[in-house]
């Protein structure tokens, strides 16, 4: 059986899924990704992650504003395409497009449906101290990711998981997941759609870089899962006697006093209180600087040390 199959998607997250796609067998006719934005200190144009795989694989690449516009719709017609997969694109598909594949839309979601739909997935189940999160491949509907769900993975969130790390592991669990979708529509089986559950519906929203500041007067559980939930980006932020400081990594630990004061600071270690419990940190980078071990940090703070 061959396929016509229409990709879309934009940052690295989506990548492994292109891959899964030339991977398969299916024939990818094109490749739709946000325009190019500038980045950078030259603020240069910069495309996406998903072009640059694009445009080494020889596919074409198209860059609408939006896919509303009814030329760009005709030009997507004109590719003829059977299914459109679209991963991490960050433009609405009109009720027109949906309908346009044979086989309809299909998703790469980096959660368990209903839980967590929407922008920021990956970094919600952290802060909310969920215990798993997964990937779904989603027959896509008008709806903000209430579509049925076609294919599931499952995996453990660690303690030790950054959103940066959650990250990585849930784009190569979607191009699996994509994978093993293709493979079998490929082989002639039909996909069997599981209507989403009604209850357990929560969205993630969009991160701001305001949620970033840290309370001291929060738990350590929870100023722990705001740092990993906020790494690579935007990075936590929290004021140390003073002075403010983005917070890279830390761990909690056991021990009590004052909330956002030193319980403990040595060449070796520094730990703050908190609410409840306390934080060792480990990497923090002050203002201009790069990023250094909390021994470092001391030393150059040594009125700190107690």
């Amino acid at each position: 059986m061959s396929l016509r199959v229409v990709f879309a998607g934009t940052p690295d997250f989506a990548v492994p899924c292109l891959e899964a796609v030339l991977a398969s067998g299916a024939e990818c006719v094109a490749v739709y990704t946000q325009p190019d934005r500038p980045a950078g200190r030259g603020r240069q144009l910069q495309p996406s992650p998903v072009k640059q795989r694009a445009l080494q694989a020889g596919l074409p690449v198209e860059q609408p504003q939006s896919l509303k516009d009814a030329q760009v719709q005709s030009q997507l017609a004109a590719y003829a395409p059977e299914l459109m997969i679209v991963v991490a694109y960050g433009l609405i598909l009109p009720r027109a497009v949906l309908a346009m594949p044979r086989l309809g839309c299909w998703n790469v979601h980096a959660s368990l449906l209903p839980r967590w739909r929407g922008a920021a997935p990956i970094q919600r189940a952290i802060l909310a101290g969920d215990a798993e999160t997964g990937v779904d491949l989603m027959q896509m509907e008008a709806g903000l990711d209430t579509g049925p769900v076609l294919l599931q993975r499952r995996t453990p969130i660690a303690a030790d998981d950054s959103s940066g790390r959650l990250h990585d592991r849930l784009a190569r669990l979607g191009a699996e997941l994509l994978l093993e979708g293709l493979s079998r529509v490929l082989a002639g089986e039909s996909l069997a759609a599981q209507p989403q559950s009604e209850e357990g519906v929560c969205y993630a929203h969009k991160l701001e870089k305001s949620e970033a500041l840290l309370d001291w007067q929060q738990s350590a559980t929870e100023l722990d899962r705001k740092i990993r939930a906020f790494s690579p980006w935007p990075v936590a932020e929290a004021v140390i006697a003073g002075e403010r400081v983005r917070i890279h990594a830390a761990e909690p630990v056991a021990a009590s006093g004052t909330p956002g004061e030193p319980v403990h600071a040595s060449r070796s270690r520094l730990v703050i209180a908190c609410g409840e419990g306390a934080l060792a940190l480990l990497r923090l980078q002050r203002a201009g600087g790069r990023v250094i071990d909390a021994t470092d940090y001391v030393n150059a703070r040594p009125e700190l040390k107690r």
